[in-house]
Parts: C-alpha cells; sequence; structure tokens
C-alpha cells in the first residue's frame, strides 16, 4: 500500500451564513459537514475577519468528536479568498496571503477566512501544512480580453475558478488527456454564471460574473444598456447601495420573477407559466450566446463545452443551451459544484507531487 494512499485532508469553505469541511482520505470522503450560522449568531461580529474564532473552534469541536486521527492530516485546504489577482494553481498560505486576507483589497468575504483558518489548524498539527487552490480572483486573461473601451473600467477576472479548473481537469483525465494540453469552454450556472474560455491550461477570457458582465443569473444581472443605467444611477431614484443590490442579489430571476430558486422557475415553466418560460429562456439564450463569444475567443477551435454548477441538474434549462451550441463541440454536463472535493483534489496533487505550491507575495 503506498504512503499517499492513507494521506487526510482537511477541507474548509466558509459561507456567508453556512461553515462548510471535509475530511478526505486521498480524495474520498470519510467526513463532510455543512453549519448553518443564524444572523443572530453572527450578529456580534462587526467584521467578517472577527468571525475567525467562532469559525475555527465549530469545525475543532466536530472533528473531536469523530474517531479520525488529527495527526494523519497532511494538508488543511482552505477556500481563497478575495486577493490580488493571482495565476491559478495552489498556494502555500504565508505571512503575506495572512495579511491580505485580513485586510483584502477587494473587501470583505467569508472565503477570506478559508485560508486564516486552514493556517492555524495547520500550525496545531504535527506535520501538516495550510494552502489554497484557485480563488475567485484567479486572473490569466489575455492582455486583449482586459480591453473594456475605456482606460478607467478594464475588465477583470473574477469568476467560479474553483470548480471550473476542478471540472476541466475532470474532464481531462476522464478522456484520458491532460488539461494543458485541451480548448475548453466551462460554464458555472449558479447563484451567479460564469463562462471561461480555457486555453492550454490557462482561462484567457472569462466574464466578470460577482457583479459585472455576462448572462443574468438567478440573482445578478449580468451585463445590462450602459446608457440607461447610467441615467437610472442619476435619476435621484436609487442609492449607490440600492443600485449595487439591485445588480447583485436582485437582479436576474429575483428581479423579473420574485426567486433566485431555478427549480422553482422550471416547475412555474412545467405548469404553463408563459412569463416564467420567457425568462428562463432568456437567462440559457444569454448563457449559450456567451459560450458562442468563447468560442470565437478559442479561433473555433474547442474540444469541449463543460456544464457545471447547481442550474446543471436542471435538463430543460441545459437542454435549451445545448440547442443553441452543440454544433460548436461536444457538450458535457457536470451537475453540481462540490468546493470541498476541488480543494481536496489540490491538496493531493501537491502532496502526490503532481503539482508544486506557489508563493503569494
Amino acid at each position: 500500500m503506498s504512503e499517499l494512499d492513507n494521506v487526510h485532508i482537511l477541507t474548509i469553505n466558509p459561507g456567508s451564513t453556512s461553515t462548510k469541511f471535509g475530511v478526505f482520505v486521498g480524495t474520498d470522503p470519510v467526513f463532510i459537514k455543512s453549519i448553518r450560522h443564524s444572523s443572530e449568531e453572527l450578529e456580534p461580529f462587526e467584521k467578517i475577519t472577527d468571525q475567525f474564532n467562532f469559525r475555527k473552534d465549530i469545525i475543532l469541536k466536530q472533528l473531536a468528536e469523530t474517531d479520525i486521527r488529527l495527526d494523519q492530516i497532511r494538508a488543511v485546504v482552505g477556500r481563497g479568498g478575495l486577493l490580488k489577482p493571482i495565476e491559478s494553481g495552489v498556494y502555500s498560505v504565508n505571512e503575506a496571503m495572512i495579511r491580505d486576507l485580513k485586510n483584502s483589497p477587494l473587501g470583505e468575504h467569508a472565503s477570506n477566512l478559508g485560508g486564516l483558518i486552514a493556517y492555524d489548524i495547520a500550525q496545531s498539527l504535527p506535520d501538516a501544512r495550510a494552502f489554497i487552490a484557485n480563488p475567485v480572483v484567479v486572473d490569466e486573461l489575455d492582455e486583449i480580453a482586459r480591453i473594456s473601451g475605456h482606460p478607467l473600467l478594464p475588465r477583470v477576472s473574477i469568476f467560479h475558478a474553483l470548480n471550473q479548473k476542478a471540472v476541466a481537469r475532470q474532464h481531462a483525465k476522464s478522456i484520458m488527456r491532460k488539461y494543458e494540453d485541451m480548448n475548453l469552454i466551462v460554464v458555472h450556472l449558479g447563484g451567479g454564471i460564469t463562462v471561461g474560455a480555457h486555453k492550454h491550461g490557462r482561462v484567457i477570457d472569462v466574464n466578470q460574473g460577482l457583479d459585472g458582465d455576462g448572462p443574468f443569473s438567478p440573482e445578478r444581472t449580468g451585463s445590462l444598456p450602459v446608457g440607461s443605467l447610467v441615467r437610472l444611477c442619476f435619476s435621484g431614484k436609487f442609492s449607490q447601495k440600492e443600485v449595487l443590490k439591485m445588480i447583485k442579489g436582485e437582479g436576474g430571476l429575483v428581479a423579473y420573477l420574485g426567486t433566485n430558486s431555478a427549480y422553482e422557475v422550471e416547475q412555474r415553466v412545467e405548469k404553463g407559466d408563459k412569463e416564467a418560460e420567457l425568462i428562463y429562456n432568456a437567462m440559457a439564450y444569454q448563457v449559450a450566446k456567451e459560450i458562442g463569444a468563447m468560442a470565437t475567443v478559442l479561433h473555433l477551435q474547442v474540444d469541449g463545452i463543460l456544464i457545471t454548477g447547481g442550474v446543471a441538474h436542471d435538463k430543460y434549462f441545459v437542454n435549451k443551451v445545448i440547442e443553441r451550441v452543440h454544433k460548436i463541440a461536444p457538450v458535457h454536463v457536470y451537475p453540481g459544484e462540490d468546493e470541498l472535493k476541488a480543494l481536496a483534489m489540490n491538496g493531493f496533487r501537491v502532496l502526490s507531487g503532481e503539482a508544486v505550491p506557489k508563493i503569494y507575495n
């Protein structure tokens, strides 16, 4: 039996109202837990980083109640936060990263706690190292993709890097090819939607799905008519905070249909709701249009289109996309997203020697 067969990896994914964590032997899960946090529990904390001890203690308490030997953990991999733009890969948590996770250049987000907690727990274990992998700020854009139309408003890369990269590697492995040798378009369908052009292991173009461009999604507007948006902002009817909330949180399906649940919209379509059908089809239309745009980025030399994320469970929606793009390249559907497993896969790549951890500075 190989030494790697029993290597334990702890993965940590803090969300705004939950803390998800798991222990993997290699890349196989042996313990998965998701703890939801009420607004009352989080209310005492002024800043997200103030939740550090609260979240860490929950993880350690839950692990103490299992029969998992913590001294067998060799890697603790946290969800990367809003750091400076970096290349994709696995990064060792160091002092520079800790500083930026505590004082993020892009603002506060619960994922910032991932690397901080991973480092603290790893320090308390006899033979463990702390890492993050493929945070949302992964930036591998070609220079030409950064040009927007005005120098004050460059395009930036913020997307579902962890899931997109994990699915792309998983797909390449399933057909016995290397991710770094392929051209792929990867579509993440979640609360936000991002479509990335993956060229030989690098995401050379992708829509900024956090609060920027691209298709509208269950709760985000995506690209909007620019002139109309400017006039809305200066109409005196809305504050900056209200407009930003309109774009991210209260846009997309929420704005049109009053729900961020794609499943609920699917049920409404099945019951004959014509308005729901039009809006849902429009979201699929915009996703397909973005795939077409990314195909041109890759000079129409596309080895595959991969569709993933929570909404990928909906066959009606996925088929509406596929019927428009199937002639570009073969389409493969990988429903759902498993960030904990993706983090474990990246940790295992380092422990097995397949990947060398990068240094954040």
